[in-house]
């Protein structure tokens, strides 16, 4: 039998974890949910909890036309946003892209080959654990039972469109168990959930 010690160096697994904002309907749409200092704070939190991000093309160039030129001061923005903004700067960041290969902002690098391995080399390579934060990069990493932890923040809002979370669907149903549900005082719901299935 092992020394409490002994368990206290057990390295950690690698955990890649889905992190979103979602509607009560579904919807994903960036520009649906409430984006306040209270929600840029929380994944903030988050990015300083993972040693990297991860993201498919489109979510890199929506976050590459905005945030690098906060973090240079160059647009006016609350201080969370700023804080969030400069973090993510220096934090290591990776792309899934098959359409593109030049990826010039701060400490990021492509990710290139096959899916399934690529992520999987990048988890075990990441101690600290993955990020995720691309919808649709998330569903085929689904498909593959990469994800590990999903951390969503469901807005108290009926958005009545798409894109919607997971579109297209899974082959199955995956069960998870939740670990935590905290209520932020702008109606936002953070609901941390593990996958069991």
């Amino acid at each position: 039998m092992r020394s409490p010690k002994s368990l206290l160096c057990v390295p950690p697994m690698p955990r890649l974890t889905f992190s979103l904002n979602v509607t009560l309907d579904g919807c994903i749409d960036h520009q649906e949910g409430i984006a306040d200092d209270e929600t840029h704070a929380y994944f903030t939190r988050l990015m300083d909890e993972s040693g990297a991000m991860l993201w498919g093309r489109t979510t890199y160039e929506l976050m590459e036309s905005y945030w690098p030129a906060v973090a240079r001061g160059e647009i006016e923005a609350p201080a969370a946003e700023r804080d969030w903004a400069v973090k993510l700067e220096s934090k290591p960041k990776y792309v899934m892209s098959t359409t593109r290969h030049d990826f010039p902002w701060t400490n990021t690098h492509h990710l290139v080959g096959d899916l399934r391995t690529a992520v999987q080399e990048l988890k075990d390579s990441t101690p600290e654990g993955v990020l995720l934060g691309s919808g649709k990069l998330a569903k085929e990493l689904d498909r593959l039972g990469l994800i590990d932890e999903y951390r969503f923040l469901i807005h108290p809002v009926i958005a009545g469109h798409g894109p919607e979370l997971y579109e297209g669907g899974l082959p199955s149903a995956r069960q998870l168990k939740l670990i935590s549900a905290e209520p932020m005082s702008n109606g936002v719901l953070a609901a941390h959930y593990r996958r069991v299935a």
